[in-house]
């Protein structure tokens, strides 16, 4: 299985593209894994809506290069379908099973997705009615892509 995670901006602080290594070097064994950055736009402080959406636009202008049409995408939203990490599990197996080989997975930047992005995902998953920094949420993504193949491995992680 081909498992791409695509998102604006590059990761600068260390302890995170530590732990985005080390997920990434984990998931190795069950997938093929590629992060995809793109770059992201600055938001200025108390930018209007219309300021915001030419934003949203232009990283998902960015996005859509690299989504691919033969894969499923799943675009992180905050009204998505929240899932427990074995309903991520049957999600990703039962992909599989259905012959879906490629997932690309997209997280917005820190003002969120572009409504042409949230319109062609496949399916909209929230990780929670809360906002984390899109930077933290590669990490969050990555642990429960992880904890899912050992799941669906019927290996000993989740509890």
């Amino acid at each position: 299985m081909q498992i791409d995670i695509i998102a604006p901006g590059r990761v600068k602080e260390r302890y995170l593209r530590d732990a985005i290594d080390e997920y990434s070097k984990r998931l190795s064994r069950y997938c093929k894994l590629n992060i995809i950055e793109v770059a992201d736009e600055k938001t200025p402080e108390h930018a209007s809506e219309g300021v915001e959406r030419q934003i949203k636009a232009k990283e998902g202008e960015r996005i859509a290069k690299h989504l691919r049409d033969n894969a499923f995408v799943i675009a992180l939203a905050i009204d998505g379908k929240q899932l427990s990490s074995e309903e991520l599990a049957a999600k990703i197996n039962d992909l599989g099973l259905r012959g879906v080989s490629h997932i690309q997975l997209v997280i917005g930047g820190s003002i969120g997705l572009d409504d042409a992005i949230l319109r062609r995902a496949d399916f909209k998953l929230s990780f929670s009615k809360m906002t984390f920094p899109h930077q933290l949420m590669r990490v969050i993504l990555l642990e429960q892509v992880y904890r899912a193949y050992k799941i669906n491995a019927g290996e000993p992680y989740h509890k």
